[in-house]
């Protein structure tokens, strides 16, 4: 037990303030700190996931008949104050890929990626005569996200441990253009 001598000052409404106003501080800047930490692991591990995406991609869809030769990631297009993302995109000369790249891929995340693919001639006018597919990847799917994905017209890919990632669409499955 703590015995109030004559040295200790006491506690007023104002001190005790201050120290809740210290303590409120202190606290802001540890979650900026956390804020800051969580920013950096979570666009690091999206370069690692696209990084895997990236070694054979081009052979999955040649192997499907989009003969692709161009491979580009984090791809941006600023239109009347919006802008678009592409995580990856893979072209050739008359047909693009655009791929939607996920540390887990969910419903949400395809539904995401159609309203891009939807906006995509819009923000990347370059492609306006060329045919556009989608497609999401992800380390894992999620919430029957493949189903969801392969209903709509969508490419799903996914990582196997061999030879990286494969798209998981049956053989005679028809891509939607967009």
């Amino acid at each position: 037990m703590m015995k109030s001598t004559a040295s200790q000052s006491p506690l007023t409404f104002e001190k005790v303030w201050q120290m809740f106003q210290e303590t409120d501080k202190k606290f802001q800047e540890t979650d900026k700190e956390i804020s800051k930490l969580a920013g950096l692991f979570t666009t690091q591990w999206g370069k690692l996931v696209e990084a895997l995406v990236k070694p054979g991609t081009l052979e999955l869809f040649k192997k499907r008949g989009i003969k692709v030769n161009q491979f580009s990631t984090n791809t941006l297009s600023h239109r009347k104050g919006e802008t678009m993302e592409i995580d990856v995109l893979l072209v050739n000369d008359t047909e693009v890929v655009v791929g939607e790249v996920k540390t887990t891929a969910k419903v949400s995340d395809v539904k995401h990626l159609i309203e891009c693919l939807k906006n995509f001639k819009k923000f990347f006018s370059q492609y306006k005569k060329y045919t556009v597919y989608g497609a999401i990847a992800g380390l894992r799917l999620d919430e029957q996200c493949d189903r969801y994905a392969a209903s709509q017209g969508l490419f799903v890919v996914e990582f196997t441990g061999k030879g990286l990632a494969r798209i998981k669409n049956k053989k005679n499955f028809i891509a939607k253009k967009f």
